[in-house]
């Protein structure tokens, strides 16, 4: 899940703003003593070797007492995680180094994948970034959607918090589709460093003809989360393959070996040929 990385690629850039650009407010600030209005900033970083590593754009900065709000917020870095963030608005409160962008936030990354909202808040000393707005984060296998965003990233964990509903094209063909989707009710719960996702409550999962429900699903990954190794469905799992039923406690499929073990009372219904006749398999 990339998640993460956009979080982190934000706080970089929110530490820029919050850093930097208050630096050379602040000494206005200080001479005069009163509040202060800039038109067209614009601000740039650059590495040990010269080479620029970030700038910041806007239109506006207006001082206001401990804060400092910006319009038309324009960021890049360049570094190996190039990508450009943009918000209407963001207010810095150099008291506490908290950060608030709102309205149109966008993050894009160098290959076009981007998350959207409209607003995030970042508590410095919380390591805490969170929204209650919808979020949308698209790439080119995937799309999440679900409202309400709280994260972690010292600790390397975000959690989607209701409706939330997750599209991955399966196949790393670019030219053959097919797609999973999986909803839940939320929240949905990722762990970076144990390189896992939960999706909690009314889980839902639909690809082709098949339907996997379940109250939880765990999807384990390898440690760069790029491939999938083993889900684990918990709780009333129902496995529904057009008028075909597995009913069970728990479901475990292992990636690798590709192969389903249910546990806990399971029952199979199958659709014979001939008059709609159900049989009733039971372990």
């Amino acid at each position: 899940m990339k998640i993460l990385l956009y979080i982190k690629i934000l706080l970089y850039v929110v530490v820029l703003l919050a850093g930097l650009n208050l630096n050379k407010i602040n000494n206005l600030y200080a001479e005069e003593n009163v509040d202060q209005k800039f038109q067209g900033f614009q601000l740039h970083g650059y590495d040990n070797n010269g080479n620029k590593s970030w700038e910041v754009k806007g239109d506006t900065a207006d001082v206001v007492g401990t804060k400092v709000k910006l319009s038309n917020v324009d960021a890049n870095t360049y570094n190996e995680n190039k990508m450009n963030v943009k918000a209407d608005t963001g207010i810095i409160d150099q008291s506490s180094g908290n950060m608030r962008l709102e309205d149109d936030v966008v993050i894009t990354t160098e290959d076009g994948t981007q998350l959207k909202t409209d607003h995030i808040d970042w508590k410095r000393d919380d390591d805490l970034v969170s929204t209650d707005d919808k979020v949308v984060l698209r790439d080119k296998r995937m799309t999440v959607v679900g409202k309400g965003m709280e994260a972690r990233p010292g600790l390397k964990t975000a959690q989607i918090k209701t409706d939330v509903k997750v599209k991955v094209n399966t196949t790393p063909d670019k030219k053959i589709k097919k797609f999973v989707t999986i909803t839940c009710d939320g929240p949905l719960e990722i762990d970076q460093k144990k390189a896992v996702a939960v999706f909690n409550n009314n889980v839902v999962a639909i690809q082709d003809q098949q339907q996997l429900k379940a109250d939880k699903i765990e999807v384990f990954f390898d440690p760069d989360m790029k491939s999938i190794k083993k889900m684990i469905c918990s709780g009333n799992v129902e496995i529904i393959e057009k008028e075909n039923k597995t009913f069970a406690e728990q479901a475990i499929y292992d990636a690798i070996t590709k192969k389903i073990t249910l546990s806990g009372r399971p029952k199979l219904i199958l659709q014979t040929e001939g008059e709609n006749a159900i049989t009733h398999i039971r372990n």
